[in-house]
């Protein structure tokens, strides 16, 4: 779900990896050639083999770094979201009040999702590419699930939902949410969709909608 932070470009791998992600959001994985990247950063091929084995080699650092930056990022949004309140429904509504409000300062729309990228091209990745973007997904199923099972203990849902498909919704319709986006070129898709769930896990542990 990460948008593109600023990435570091201090080392001749740093200004790669930068590079390759930005191409694989903006055409895709197939589309992305080693001599493209190499005359971006203006090194050698050898330069290049260097730093990464191959192609595959250098999806799995890209996406790594990625889910790195998206941790710090969710982490810091939930701790600000602390700060405000104890209440643990809550301080999920101010967290996710956060994540539109980051979406919205977007300068133009999302630039893309790299596990979504690596999900559509599977055969061209090694297994450990989509086990490292397998667990990415599952950590945050069990840190959204988590929170929801303690906003449940002190307001018990008004409706018959699973805990862990609401978990999975949020991941849902982001990514879904980011293809809409980039495909009609409409950079508010993206936060509405936040706030029409951010109004619907209200509806479903209060029954009233957010103010």
């Amino acid at each position: 779900m990460s948008f593109l932070k600023p990435r570091s470009t201090e080392t001749t791998r740093d200004r790669l990896m930068t590079a390759a992600e930005l191409a694989i959001l903006e055409k895709g994985f197939a589309a992305t050639s080693i001599e493209e990247l190499i005359a971006e950063v203006g090194v050698s091929k050898g330069g290049f083999f260097y730093h990464f084995r191959d192609k595959s080699e250098l999806v799995k650092a890209i996406l790594a770094r990625s889910l790195e930056a998206e941790e710090r990022w969710f982490d810091s949004m939930f701790a600000r979201a602390q700060a405000v309140t104890d209440d643990p429904l809550q301080e999920f509504l101010t967290f996710l009040r956060f994540l539109r409000e980051d979406m919205e300062r977007l300068p133009e729309v999302h630039p893309g999702c790299l596990i979504t990228a690596c999900c559509f091209q599977e055969r061209l990745f090694e297994h450990d590419v989509h086990e490292l973007a397998k667990e990415s997904l599952l950590k945050w199923r069990w840190q959204f699930h988590t929170r929801l099972i303690r906003i449940a203990q002190m307001y018990p849902p008004k409706v018959d939902v699973d805990l862990e498909h609401l978990a999975d919704m949020l991941t849902v319709l982001t990514d879904g949410g980011i293809i809409l986006s980039k495909t009609v070129r409409e950079k508010d898709v993206l936060p509405h969709q936040v706030e029409l769930y951010r109004a619907f896990v209200r509806a479903v542990f209060l029954g009233t909608s957010p103010a």
